[in-house]
């Protein structure tokens, strides 16, 4: 999880107890604008656990997806070197493709 600076826990707000004075607020309305406060930190901690979570399955997908990559990129290499096109060479499927595109010029689109 990230490292971040929190200072109070939802328990911690829970547990606290503040000294009453003479002009003091109301004890009652400080304990529920601090029930909210509570409610709040839980779901903020949910949704930090939740995203971690979240980021850490899609880093490894990614690296995952990253070697899956490399390997396909080896395959083709090796594949090109195999039938001497080279890493620009052509493919038998690339000349058909411009085989059958010249056709179409030479002949007529619609034949």
């Amino acid at each position: 999880m990230y490292e971040v600076d929190i200072k109070l826990t939802p328990e911690d707000i829970l547990d606290k107890e503040f000294k009453f004075d003479a002009k003091g607020y109301r004890p009652k309305e400080v304990d529920e604008y601090l029930d909210m406060i509570i409610e709040d930190y839980k779901e903020f901690i949910r949704l930090v656990k939740k995203l971690d979570k979240e980021n850490h399955e899609l880093k490894e997908e990614n690296n995952n997806l990253a070697n899956e990559v490399r390997k396909l990129n080896i395959s083709l290499e090796a594949q090109g070197e195999s039938d001497g096109s080279g890493k620009y060479g052509t493919s038998n499927v690339d000349i058909l493709k411009r085989i059958s595109n010249l056709e179409k010029i030479v002949y007529g689109k619609n034949e």
